[in-house]
């Protein structure tokens, strides 16, 4: 699972989880998607999915480019939803502080509803290509709720950081993943 490159939302400090608001990478984030798409050059993947948002599927296009792939396109991969698109980061930060696996803004989604959603898709997939390596491009919590099905308790991870165009190798079922 890799996430996005840097995007013009992320430089805005906004919350972005409208799909069909367009929300690019950066020049910043399509060096970042070069560089990853360098290191993971000689990875052989069997498949490939992305988000509904244009930033992920700038990404994954990019990180395709050295392989020869259909990007399929999933709405499990979307960023948590707030139903705050389009406002400051820092507010919804400000919401979730006092419980962040369970808050549930008022048009939006529960981090533990984020992390079921995204549970069907590693679901799907594993069983679909049980034999392959996918190449799933997302976002930061997505991201986080997959690691956060890897362990006992979710708010061991829910506070993780992953950097623009960091990722993690996922096995699942999973034990553990690696960062």
């Amino acid at each position: 699972m890799v996430r996005h490159g840097e995007s013009e939302a992320n430089v805005a400090h906004r919350v972005s989880d409208d799909p069909a608001r367009l929300v690019s990478i950066t020049q910043r984030g399509r060096a970042q998607a070069e560089a990853a798409a360098e290191q993971l050059h000689s990875v052989r993947f069997t498949h490939a999915y992305a988000s509904e948002f244009p930033r992920a599927q700038q990404t994954a296009a990019i990180l395709l480019r050295h392989h020869n792939l259909h990007l399929n396109i999933d709405g499990r991969l979307n960023e948590r939803r707030s139903g705050m698109d389009g406002l400051p980061v820092d507010e919804f930060n400000d919401l979730v502080r006092s419980d962040p696996l369970r808050y549930k803004p008022v048009r939006g989604e529960s981090f533990l509803e984020q992390m079921e959603r995204v549970r069907s898709f590693l679901d799907e997939i594993s069983a679909c290509h049980a034999d392959g390596l996918v190449l799933a491009v997302s976002h930061e919590n997505p991201i986080v709720a997959a690691l956060a099905l890897t362990v006992d308790d979710p708010e061991q991870v829910i506070l993780n950081n992953i950097a623009n165009c960091g990722w993690i190798a996922l096995d699942w079922p999973a034990d553990q993943a690696v960062a």
